[in-house]
């Protein structure tokens, strides 16, 4: 099932300290740059490649956070 957080309820869920797994979608460069506390980078264009490795548990509880560059 796919739901959409607000940036609220994401720092709730951090701040609780839930058991989920933070994905961000940028480029390498921006993420290395700057991302979320915990976040494991999956960028775009090499999801296909790295999705299985990185993200094996089909039933984790995963939030994706989707940013687009400044």
């Amino acid at each position: 099932m796919v739901k959409t957080i607000s940036r609220e309820e994401l720092k709730e869920k951090i701040d609780r300290r839930d058991d989920f797994q933070l994905v961000e979608t940028l480029a390498e460069t921006a993420f290395h740059h700057a991302h979320l506390p915990g976040a494991i980078n999956l960028p775009p264009d090499r999801v296909k490649e790295l999705a299985p490795t990185l993200l094996p548990d089909k039933n984790a509880d995963i939030v994706v956070y989707c940013a687009k560059p400044s």
